[in-house]
């Protein structure tokens, strides 16, 4: 290795990072307590550190300089000098190569060693001492790109929030096992882009993938020594280039390509993003990327104990948003994924802790504020998981206008009722009807709750139906890990099981499971496969499982259920009183009597104050009025019956005289939903034990027509 030899200008403090503009390379980096700054540049074969080169100017607390013999596909990273003084919050170590946080693209894997951490692991006072050794040829390496692509003309598709169906899956999780699917593309960004697998989510009717984090991270060493790795990704090291795990050759152009190929399809695609926390972890944690460039600036840290982080993620560290360069460092991020590589939406890995100011999390923090007037980020998707790990970090129905935000109070109050808790019917009216109580404030609408029943965060649809505990053994953590609040029923047996009743049982729960979500106002989301019967064997925390507990199972599919969900899509895209664009009133339509929503007792009332408060209640029934100005047909009204009581119950229908009710969908059909029901019922529905029965209002010529098609 040589000191700097190069011709080194003092380039620009903008933007940060570094950009090639055709003639040579500008570098610019943050740190506004560094002491100086090296340059580290590596041979692209062996990545043998061959030149370090002192950044020459220091701007606005960013230090920038610029290689005009600098080309892309150059190797570097960062040394960065200053005080060792963790009481003081400041934690610089030389000897520690350093993670460029605006890396565009992350070569290679880490690879553990003590070398990692900035503090000698046998001295007595730990992270207070001070190590010298190199980590260099171990740590991963940053790389210069030209971002160039021919996008051929992509277009966003844009799909309104209301018709959105969210698909949430992982992209090596849903490629690995397909047998369509090249085997030196599984597991990647161009896997995910093949055509078998594209269309299958076409064919289903989801209209946005949320793929898991794709963001490049580091898989925690107590991990790897169980023979284990980070499998969800939720351990960012850079917020900038997607995870070497996922690309082939090109990391920039074979996410491009997928997006690309997605959209072409009509398919959104949003990415789960952590810039709640790093994978520096607490004071005992290793030296990567932010705590040797600016600890003091980029994390929080405990008021009067600055040795000591925040951890409001649950991590060991809490990002410093309230910080203008750490702010200006996730905005940079999140634009460049939306304008660069065409990503439509993000979802915000624990949203609360990024709205957190000195007092707590507020609607209007800096974070939050910059987002909602950004031209380009308050135009894309936005959800928000409405929660962190502090004290006061439940934040549901929380955030600003222009958020969605994951409901969790819908996945509890719909796998309880389902499994037959008793007294929950007036919480599963607001559920079922876009949660107004939660989000009917600021002119937001229903989409800004995104429903769920499942996600990669705890049971398989499967699963829910068959455990009612965990089995997270082979997280080999002792069972431990991950939440016992599963609200699941077994139906009978824990597990795998070879009765005939229950595996029928089993079958209609995930119907009644599904077929809610897809009836309920709001936006609904789904995990990837489900609609095909995986399970994780009663893993409900499979956060490190890459292998076949995580990925999905293509040579066992439940085609009753995959035909079913298809179905049930289908009459969500079908039926517009469905996707309701505000929230409903109970009120009339302009100059009707038609009632936008009218809740209704068995028989046949509308359901007073007594009929709410009965603490024994297990079914609901709701007539959803289809808007009379939408024109004869156009806005059909439909009535949804569900029953989770172990006798049937019967519903005497609505009549005014003018209309039949034909069954559209029946969760107790046997055939799994290979058959639309369209048979007319005049005074009464018959709704089985454990199941839910969706009814159209439709004319008897209408009944006819259908029929007809049927039979066709």
């Amino acid at each position: 290795m040589s000191s700097s030899r190069r011709r080194v200008q003092p380039g620009s403090p903008y933007p940060i990072g570094t950009r090639w503009d055709g003639r040579g390379v500008n570098f610019a980096l943050f740190s506004a307590h560094a002491e100086k700054v090296e340059l580290c540049l590596f041979e692209s074969g062996n990545q043998r550190e061959v030149e370090r080169i002192v950044l020459p100017e220091y701007t606005d607390e960013v230090w920038h300089g610029y290689l005009p013999d600098c080309r892309p596909g150059q190797l570097y990273g960062y040394r960065v000098h200053g005080p060792y003084d963790p009481t003081a919050g400041h934690r610089f170590n030389p000897n520690k190569l350093l993670v460029d946080p605006y890396a565009r693209e992350i070569v290679g894997q880490l690879r553990w060693s003590d070398s990692h951490f900035g503090f000698r692991h046998d001295h007595p006072k730990l992270d207070l001492s001070y190590d010298r050794r190199d980590n260099a040829r171990v740590m991963p390496k940053c790389r210069v790109i030209d971002t160039a692509f021919s996008w051929d003309n992509d277009r966003p598709p844009a799909v309104p929030w209301p018709q959105t169906v969210i698909y949430e899956a992982h992209l090596r999780g849903l490629t690995m096992r397909h047998p369509l699917v090249p085997k030196n593309l599984r597991g990647t960004f161009l896997g995910l882009a093949e055509p078998a697998v594209i269309d299958h989510m076409v064919q289903l009717g989801v209209t946005t993938v949320e793929l898991l984090p794709v963001h490049a991270i580091v898989d925690e060493r107590a991990l790897v020594e169980r023979g284990l790795r980070n499998y969800w990704g939720y351990n960012s090291i850079g917020f900038f280039a997607p995870d070497p795990r996922y690309y082939t050759a090109s990391a920039h152009g074979d996410f491009k390509t997928m997006v690309e190929r997605l959209h072409d399809a009509g398919i959104e695609v949003v990415l789960d993003v952590v810039y709640n926390h790093t994978a520096e972890g607490n004071h005992l944690g290793p030296t990567l990327s932010l705590k040797g460039i600016d600890n003091l600036s980029y994390y929080r840290l405990i008021p009067g104990s600055e040795r000591f982080y925040e951890n409001y993620s649950g991590c060991g560290n809490t990002l410093n948003l309230r910080h203008p360069r750490v702010l200006q460092l996730v905005m940079d991020s999140l634009r460049y994924w939306a304008e660069e590589m065409h990503v439509d939406g993000f979802r915000f890995d624990l949203a609360a802790s990024l709205g957190r100011e000195r007092a707590g999390f507020d609607g209007g923090s800096g974070f939050l504020d910059a987002v909602r007037q950004d031209p380009v980020l308050s135009r894309v998707k936005l959800i928000a998981e409405p929660w962190d790990l502090g004290g006061d970090g439940y934040r549901l129905g929380g955030f600003p206008p222009g958020w969605s935000e994951w409901n969790g109070r819908y996945r509890d109050t719909l796998r309880r009722f389902w499994r037959g808790d008793e007294g929950l019917i007036g919480e599963l009216a607001s559920r079922l009807t876009g949660s107004s109580d939660l989000f009917g404030w600021g002119g937001r609408r229903p989409w800004a709750s995104v429903n769920f029943i499942t996600a990669h965060d705890g049971f398989t649809m499967k699963d829910l139906v068959s455990f009612e505990a965990k089995h997270n053994e082979a997280n080999f953590e002792d069972n431990r890990d991950g939440t016992d609040a599963n609200y699941a029923w077994n139906c009978g047996a824990e597990g795998e099981t070879a009765d005939p009743e229950i595996l029928a049982l089993r079958a209609r729960q995930a119907r009644n499971l599904m077929a809610s979500l897809l009836v309920s106002q709001g936006v609904p989301m789904i995990l990837a496969g489900d609609e095909l019967g995986r399970s994780q064997q009663g893993n409900n925390n499979a956060y490190c499982q890459d292998n076949s507990i995580g990925w999905v199972d293509w040579a066992h599919v439940d085609e009753d259920f995959h035909a079913f969900v298809q179905l049930v899509i289908k009459l969500r895209r079908d039926y517009p009183v469905l996707r309701r664009h505000r929230f409903f009133t109970g009120g009339r339509f302009a100059g009707t009597s038609v009632k936008d929503i009218v809740w209704i007792t068995p028989e046949g009332h509308e359901m007073s104050h007594q009929d709410w408060v009965k603490p024994y209640a297990r079914s609901l029934g709701f007539l959803l009025g289809g808007d009379p100005s939408e024109g004869e047909g156009r806005d059909a009204s439909l009535l949804i019956l569900l029953n989770a009581y172990i006798e049937p119950i019967t519903y005497r229908l609505p009549d005014d005289g003018k209309a039949d009710w034909a069954v559209l969908l029946d969760t107790a059909d046997t055939a799994g939903g290979r058959r639309q029901r369209r048979s007319a019922l005049a005074a009464q529905c018959v709704v089985q034990p454990h199941s839910l029965v969706a009814l159209v209002q439709a004319s008897a010529a209408r009944l006819q027509n259908r029929d007809k098609d049927d039979e066709e």
